[in-house]
């Protein structure tokens, strides 16, 4: 049986968890999201992804998928602006990218990611 190594472990959920050589993050918002716009809340949450894969020995050219998760469609452009420029070229993820109501109202972004160690 392998093992599953937890990181970040609260009550409600894990921030990290790591099986099988994959890594799997949890959604990431921005940690100060309140009055910025979603350029400046997506490199926040980019910068974040890169710390969490970097504590398990990963990193964004080692990315499988993505989810985002926008709270206004009409923020896409802006959005990809900063996703373009972070992501890793020649090991872009599998992606999906929805319009959803987000758990508070300063959030205009999330983002979660599934890496190979």
């Amino acid at each position: 049986m392998s093992e599953i190594k937890r990181y970040d472990v609260g009550a409600r959920m894990s921030g990290i968890v790591v099986h099988n050589g994959t890594v799997y993050l949890s959604g990431y918002v921005a940690e100060n999201a309140a009055g910025q716009p979603v350029a400046a809340q997506t490199a926040d949450i980019l910068q974040q992804i890169d710390k969490a894969l970097a504590s398990v020995g990963s990193d964004k050219s080692r990315l499988l998928q993505a989810t985002i998760w926008l709270a206004d469609m009409s923020t896409f452009a802006e959005m990809n602006s900063v996703w373009d420029k972070w992501v890793s070229p020649g090991n872009t993820p599998v992606r999906a990218c929805v319009e959803a109501k987000l758990a508070q109202p300063k959030w205009t972004v999330e983002i979660r990611v599934i890496a190979a160690q």
